[in-house]
């Protein structure tokens, strides 16, 4: 059997450094992978003038499987995000972000355990309609649905929670004003559920459910969401457990899927051995789950919570004074 190559985007900033940590980790963990590295983002601008070169997408249509690090994107100055270039490049409809408490976090809750899946082409995000007046005085952008799209990400949470032995799914919608778009999410979203009778199922706006998630969190299991709500939904998710540092994600399509830390590249800290790599980290965990090697998955998320719970070798996000190296270190150590 062919040994798995994984595309590795390093990224800006911080990233070249926690994407090393993650790979001496998976390493360390008897991971036999094959990388082949390129890049993208500022470090891809300088090297080739283009934010993506031809050579980065190829290496991810090839592997199939990508980790990455934090991009930047010049802001204005014309640049299309190189993320959600990349979700529409390779039609990676469903971005999955799970936030679990990690014991010795000081989040504010500690019983947290919540996958939000947010559709990830469709929406306000699609970049259709985008025109500003020549006077500079209105804006307009378009939100597209299309009944396909939402039958897909919703389908692929209730199939995502049987998998994951969930019991609830919650669709989060705005059709009380939103009565087209998020209308058309809504009406399919319950047609989906009727197919899953085993699961239970809950719909709430998306005011009611930010508000919700702050009091009561644990109403939550799984949540399924339109591209802009779910983007905001997940970073208040990951506020739960102690912010960006400590939630990773992955953007999974039909022929492809990319793991990624969701935080940005921090360029103020990178360089100086400072940053928190658990994100990444995370984020290859999710990579082995769905390259179905949990075992070996289930092993360094619980070296990394070991880590964490007993403070040793902690960066100073997590409450210690250690940098990228020792804990990741510290990590390998317990594997």
């Amino acid at each position: 059997m062919a040994k798995q190559t994984i595309t590795v985007i390093k990224g800006d900033g911080i990233g070249p450094s926690i994407i090393d940590s993650a790979l001496e980790i998976l390493n360390a963990a008897g991971c036999d992978f094959d990388y082949e590295f390129v890049d993208a983002g500022l470090a891809a601008l300088e090297k080739t003038g283009e934010l993506l070169p031809p050579e980065t997408l190829e290496a991810i249509e090839r592997n199939k499987i990508t980790l990455k690090g934090p991009l930047t994107t010049p802001v204005g100055e014309g640049f299309t995000s190189i993320n959600v270039t990349l979700r529409k490049q390779f039609n990676l409809y469903a971005n999955v972000r799970p936030v679990k408490s990690f014991a010795g976090t000081k989040a504010r809750y500690d019983d947290i355990d919540i996958i939000t899946v947010r559709e990830n082409t469709q929406g306000m995000y699609s970049g259709l309609g985008q025109v500003v007046s020549d006077d500079g005085n209105e804006a307009e952008a378009m939100s597209k649905i299309t009944r396909e799209g939402a039958e897909k990400i919703i389908t692929f949470a209730y199939e995502l929670a049987i998998r994951e032995g969930r019991k609830k799914v919650t669709a989060v919608h705005k059709a009380n004003i939103l009565k087209s778009t998020s209308g058309l999410f809504l009406k399919v979203a319950r047609e989906v559920a009727a197919r899953y009778p085993d699961i239970e199922s809950a719909e709430m706006i998306v005011d009611a459910a930010c508000m919700k998630l702050v009091m009561n969190p644990e109403e939550f299991d799984v949540i399924v969401t339109t591209n802009l709500f779910g983007d905001i939904l997940s970073d208040l998710c990951a506020g739960l457990v102690g912010g960006l540092g400590m939630a990773p994600g992955a953007n999974i399509g039909e022929n492809a899927a990319i793991f990624e830390a969701v935080h940005g590249s921090a360029p103020d800290i990178a360089g100086k051995n400072l940053a928190n790599p658990t994100s990444v980290i995370l984020a290859s965990i999710q990579m082995l789950e769905y390259l179905e090697m949990g075992d070996t998955a289930e092993r360094i998320r619980a070296a990394v919570a070991d880590v964490i719970k007993s403070g040793d070798r902690t960066t100073r996000d997590l409450g210690g004074e250690h940098g990228t190296t020792d804990f990741t270190a510290a990590v390998i150590e317990r594997l």
